[in-house]
């Protein structure tokens, strides 16, 4: 089964795509955040059908005591616009994937500009693998 994987923040989206059976997450190209939480799911959209994903994964952050906040408000309004679209939704547990991310970034050497730019996909590559250690049919 094919996956999008979804790292939504306030400035970017961070996209990843896996393969479940394989158990194989690629980042995609992030988006930039319109402001407009439909309309960041209208994109998303488009998106999902473009890489024919049959699921999307969205990162839920949660606080350190596992209660939601307001992030993980907007991540579930996200992913309800998501289901309006006719698309078929998963939240699961972002907690600390953008941390790792970086800290993954910082070991292949990159420039900080350049970590920027790939963080949030490669945290949605994090949110893919932990949906298929935990969630993803075998």
């Amino acid at each position: 089964m094919r996956v999008l994987g979804v790292d939504f923040g306030f400035r970017r989206i961070g996209l990843a795509t896996a393969e479940t059976d394989v158990k194989l997450a690629t980042p995609r190209p992030q988006i930039v955040a319109s402001g407009a939480l439909k309309r960041d799911a209208g994109v998303i959209g488009t998106i999902a059908a473009s890489e024919d994903v049959s699921l999307v994964v969205v990162g839920l952050p949660l606080e350190s005591d596992g209660n939601e906040g307001r992030m993980a408000r907007i991540c579930r309004q996200l992913a309800g616009y998501l289901s309006e679209l006719g698309l078929e939704v998963r939240l699961i547990d972002e907690s600390m994937t953008s941390v790792e991310a970086e800290r993954s970034l910082q070991g292949q050497g990159l420039k900080a500009s350049r970590r920027k730019k790939l963080r949030d996909s490669e945290a949605a590559c994090l949110i893919l693998e932990r949906y298929m250690d935990e969630e993803a049919p075998h």
